[in-house]
């Protein structure tokens, strides 16, 4: 895994007479491989012998046709004295009978290219480079194109030696490249639909969701392919579907199918039709909307974020009314608990709430009433039962949670989130609305890069009104699902368009002020650079909203069949460095927290979970001596990540060498990238994995105090508060939230995921083991600790925890040495002064240099003291300096925190077990 590789397709084939040393056992034949590069031209051409030729197969699309001049494949190991062919069906039924194809078919004439691909065509298809190139002569192929495409090889005597189908994407786009201008959608009561392969396109209009379609014909442009039609004022309101007829490889066979609008801004319960819906309508808009006044815009290097789901925020919050809870509309209330707590982080410093998907997705039943409940008495069950998992997960399917990973419309507001699916629009509105009065910015997590369903399944709408062309396809024509699901191609010009269309409409029509991308890597860089850019064209005299201020990050991980740029340069981690859209930096989150995400043991150790200092006893954790190398090695990690995980950033390792960001390992990588600290997205939790709460319950030692687990919790926190670039927290980490240790809880109902605001009803530790199919290799570890009652902590601690970060938020806020905007500026003021060999495990000081930025204070110290002792650090260049305690911590919600002290002789700080203390000097 991460290796440089080469692709390539294993078909039918015997290799019993092969050298052994050449012999492979291949069980994967017509699979796709890998193999590493450094063996790749060894093994190349044994590769190509044992696919070379007999296999005729059209149920797979083995050959792409990527312009329309050029279709690639591997037919053999040769391609002298054979004959290739474009076979081509307008309705379909080209088969296989007697190892000759059959049906009617018309074909044309293929000729080898002997030099094979162009460099441009290389450089644009680096997955293909290897494959055979032929040449395309003069055609139809608008016409070809919409219906059944194969191609065959025959021997100079005419026997078919092999036949595939063909992708067809490539040629789409150099054919229809104009249709990247059309507009898309409703247009008032114009209607438009890109499907260039379409036999026909009929739009099927309804007056009410459950009344009989009447079937108007759409006009096709033949320059563009997209069918179209204007209908009367009257259709406004109406619902609407496309009758879509087009081959559909999913199916081998033409297929009519009724799909919603790809574009479609309005929606009927539970997604059945399309809406013709106008957003400038007032009538969609909640009172105010027009003059809606947002908060300030925030440098990007400055912003903090709190991440969290809609249903999350106010099942468990009985100051909403049941009906709102839930839903968008439980954020239109300022007076509700929630809504007090959100306002309270935005005054402290936070500035971005981060939704999950709020876009229209395909798991839950969006009538309440159709929503199932779990049958169980949930609380009566005890802590350590797998009762409740179990009652949960039976209702999951048909329940209302679903954190919204699998997109069905990508512009519409999900209905299931409405208290009424009919007005999600409004209530929509109401929402951003309402988070902007609590002086928070909206943030939309996007997730483009898979669809809930492809090929013919009723959830699939891109794959049937183009089959082929916006899913990802692997080299034989299936569609690729490393993201989950059916990856979309955003490297496609019209997905491609797809996205960036989609988001201006969020921003312009939803007035949203921030863009999260879902395994961003999956999408061409280029992809996102049009986003950045097409919102920066946004202003407030033309489009009501000011594009430049719209902040976009994503996940920039490095995986699948797309890895290592396999067929684009990809939005990831480095390759985004000096756009200024920022990715997620998982080193200091694995630093600080122990281990990794995916570790078969969630007891393994970090900063902020007593590595060395305070170890729980597990063998995995290693010897002292292993502990010790690895805290300081973490110790590293996280000062590049305090940096804003720059690459360029030079300080003093553990190892006493002077190195950059770049030069840190981690797991062989390296572990600054970034160009500009605003790239950098700081975190130590989020939805995906353990919350703070459960990854420190498995991995401190288990008779950890509360308070000291509150202690311990502010402190991972601070590393996102207090460091350079983007913090980020997922919402109620600030409170001790917890998910009964659910390390993975998309589906795992409101029992596990609600945010319980009653410090008194515990904080969701001890609800229940967490569901078998992403816990119960963990179950071992998690039953002592959720029967435990002990780790539930009460108000005091939450109260604590909760205060002391909004403590640090309020610091971060005080002075602008934290979010500094440039590399140059934190390689001027950043130090940690007692870096090298002999800096004490469990302890980083950091100091920020303010003269000539910071009005009040000449510089900053912040201590990290993980360790359960007090720390006493000197930093012999302070001494003498008139330095004290922040005044924000002197008058902090923990006693503990209040004593932290300097002594001005000799510089040296003393601060408590397991506190961050801020000093600063006047």
């Amino acid at each position: 895994a991460g290796a440089t590789g080469l692709s390539y397709i294993v078909h039918q084939g015997d290799t019993k007479d092969l050298p052994d040393d050449q012999r492979l056992d291949f069980a994967t034949a017509g699979r796709e491989v890998w193999l590493l590069s450094g063996v790749a031209d060894r093994l190349l051409p044994v590769v190509r012998k044992v696919g070379a030729g007999g296999v005729i197969d059209l149920t797979k699309e083995s050959a792409v046709w990527i312009d329309r001049g050029t279709i690639v494949w591997q037919p053999s190991d040769s391609t002298d004295g054979k004959k290739y062919a474009l076979v081509y069906s307008p309705s379909g039924g080209i088969g296989v009978a007697d190892g000759e194809l059959s049906g009617a078919y018309s074909e044309i004439a293929l000729s080898a290219r002997r030099d094979g691909l162009t460099e441009a065509q290389r450089t644009k298809f680096p997955h293909l480079w290897q494959y055979d190139a032929f040449d395309v002569p003069a055609a139809n192929k608008s016409h070809i194109l919409r219906g059944q495409v194969v191609v065959t090889e025959r021997d100079a005597a005419g026997k078919l030696l092999s036949a595939t189908g063909v992708q067809t994407a490539g040629v789409l786009d150099d054919l229809y490249a104009s249709a990247t201008g059309a507009a898309l959608g409703p247009v008032g009561t114009t209607l438009s639909v890109w499907a260039p392969t379409a036999r026909t396109v009929d739009l099927q209009l309804y007056d009410t969701p459950r009344s009989s379609p009447s079937t108007v014909a759409m006009k096709r442009d033949d320059r563009t392919g997209v069918w179209s039609v204007r209908g009367p004022s009257s259709w406004k309101g109406r619902f609407y579907t496309y009758r879509v007829t087009a081959w559909q490889p999913a199916a081998g066979t033409i297929v009519t199918a009724s799909v919603t609008d790809p574009y479609s801004l309005g929606l009927s319960t539970d997604s059945k039709l399309s809406r013709i819906v106008d957003l400038a309508d007032p009538a969609l808009a909640p009172s105010g909307w027009a003059s809606l006044r947002k908060p300030a815009a925030t440098d990007p290097a400055k912003i903090q974020i709190s991440e969290l789901s809609v249903r999350d925020f106010s099942m468990a919050d009985n100051s909403v009314p049941a009906s709102a809870r839930g839903t968008y509309e439980a954020f239109a209330n300022p007076d509700t608990v929630g809504m007090k707590h959100l306002a309270a982080l935005a005054k402290a410093g936070v500035t971005h709430l981060h939704l999950l998907p709020v876009f229209d997705f395909a798991t839950i039943p969006e009538n309440r009433a159709d929503q199932q409940q779990p049958a169980c008495d949930l609380a009566a069950l005890p802590p350590d039962s797998d009762q409740q998992q179990a009652c949960v997960t039976a209702v999951a399917a048909n329940d209302g949670y679903n954190w919204g990973y699998d997109p069905l419309h990508y512009t519409t507001p999900e209905g299931g989130y409405a208290v009424d699916p009919a007005n999600r629009t409004r209530e929509f509105r109401d929402m951003v609305a309402g988070v902007n009065k609590a002086g928070l910015r909206v943030v939309m997590d996007v997730v483009y890069n898979h669809t809930s369903a492809a090929g013919t399944d009723s959830k699939s709408v891109l794959d049937q009104i183009v089959p082929g062309y916006y899913q990802r396809l692997l080299a034989d024509g299936t569609v690729a699902n490393s993201t989950c699901c059916a990856n979309t191609a955003p490297e496609h010009a019209m997905m491609g368009k797809l996205v960036v269309d989609s988001v201006v409409t969020w921003a312009k029509a939803y007035k949203v002020d921030g863009f999260r991308f879902d395994l961003m890597g999956h999408h061409p860089k280029a992809n996102i650079l049009a986003v950045r850019a097409a919102l920066d064209r946004l202003t407030v005299a033309r489009d009501g909203v000011d594009g430049k201020n719209i902040y976009v990050y994503g996940e920039g991980w490095d995986f699948g069949e797309v890895a290592g740029n396999a067929r684009f340069v990809q939005a990831t981690q480095a390759n985004m460095a000096g756009t200024g859209i920022g990715t997620f930096n998982d080193r200091l989150r694995d630093a600080v927290r122990g281990g990794g995400p995916f570790d078969a043991d969630p007891r393994l150790q970090g900063f902020a979970s007593g590595l060395y200092t305070d170890p729980n006893g597990d063998p995995a954790n290693g010897t002292a001596a292993e502990q010790k190398a690895r805290l300081l090695h973490d110790q590293d990690l996280i000062k590049v990540g305090l940096s804003g995980n720059l690459a360029s950033y030079k300080f003093v390792s553990s190892s006493g060498e002077t190195v950059t960001g770049s030069q840190v390992d981690y797991n062989g990588s390296p572990a600054g990238y970034n160009s500009s600290p605003a790239e950098a997205i700081t975190y130590v939790d989020a939805h995906d994995n353990e919350i703070l709460y459960d990854a420190l319950a498995y991995k401190l030692p288990q008779a950890t105090p509360a308070a000291d687990r509150a202690r311990m919790q502010t402190l991972a926190l601070s590393t996102t508060a207090l460091g350079q670039g983007v913090g980020f927290a997922a919402a109620g980490s600030s409170r001790l939230r917890s998910k009964s240790l659910d390390r993975n809880s998309y589906n795992s109902g409101d029992w596990f995921n609600q945010i319980i605001w009653d410090c008194g009803s515990g904080n969701g530790f001890g609800r229940g083991l967490p569901p078998a199919a992403d816990n119960s290799d963990k179950w071992v570890f998690a039953r002592p600790l959720l029967a435990d009652a002990s780790l539930v902590p009460g108000c005091d601690a939450i109260d604590q925890a909760d205060q002391t970060y909004q403590e640090l938020l309020r610091i971060r806020r005080s002075s602008p040495v934290f979010g500094l905007a440039a590399a140059a500026e934190v390689q001027k003021r950043l130090r940690f002064p007692l870096s090298g060999t002999a800096e004490t495990p469990g302890v980083i000081v950091m100091t920020l240099d303010g003269r000539g930025i910071d009005r009040n204070w000449r510089s900053v110290t912040v201590v990290f003291n993980a360790t359960p002792a007090a720390s006493t650090p000197t930093v012999a260049a302070l001494a003498g300096k008139r330095i004290t305690l922040h005044p924000v911590q002197r008058a902090s919600a923990d006693p503990v925190v209040r004593t932290a002290s300097y002594t001005k002789s000799s510089g040296t700080f003393t601060v408590p077990a397991r506190t961050v203390a801020v000093f600063v000097e006047s």
